[in-house]
């Protein structure tokens, strides 16, 4: 387990949250934000001595109105971000305990798909290899 303590890039947590789908299986949640117009995991960057894990669990919390649970961490994403910085991003699976949908700052629009599905709407590589992790810890 990375804590990346000590490194230059930018903090941040998200996750791959489910909920079991009929009749088996399971659908992720992707959403949509406007201001990049793209199809991505719920992210996003932590606060000055806030741990990954209670920032993934406020992004996602943020970002779609979910409290969820942590689950399995799933692989940590690494990447330069759109103002050339580098940033690395842990991931948790994260089951819905409660909560819905608001259409916030952030993003305009969820989706609840299979794994597949939303493997083929995802933006960015880097996300798809967050649903493998998933596929492999289930």
């Amino acid at each position: 387990m990375s804590t990346d303590r000590g490194s230059d890039a930018v903090r941040a947590a998200g996750g791959l949250v489910w909920r079991p789908a009929a009749p088996g299986g399971v659908e992720v949640l992707i959403v949509h934000r406007p201001r990049y117009d793209d199809w991505t995991l719920p992210k996003g960057k932590a606060e000055p001595g806030e741990t990954s894990a209670d920032c993934a669990r406020r992004e996602v919390e943020e970002e779609t109105g979910l409290r969820c649970a942590l689950g399995a961490e799933l692989p940590t994403v690494r990447y330069v971000d759109h103002r050339g910085r580098p940033k690395v991003v842990r991931y948790w699976a994260m089951a819905v305990e409660d909560g819905s949908f608001r259409v916030n700052d952030e993003v305009d629009e969820i989706r609840w798909l299979r794994l597949e599905q939303a493997a083929g709407q995802l933006t960015y590589r880097r996300d798809r290899a967050v649903l493998e992790g998933y596929l492999a810890s289930t």
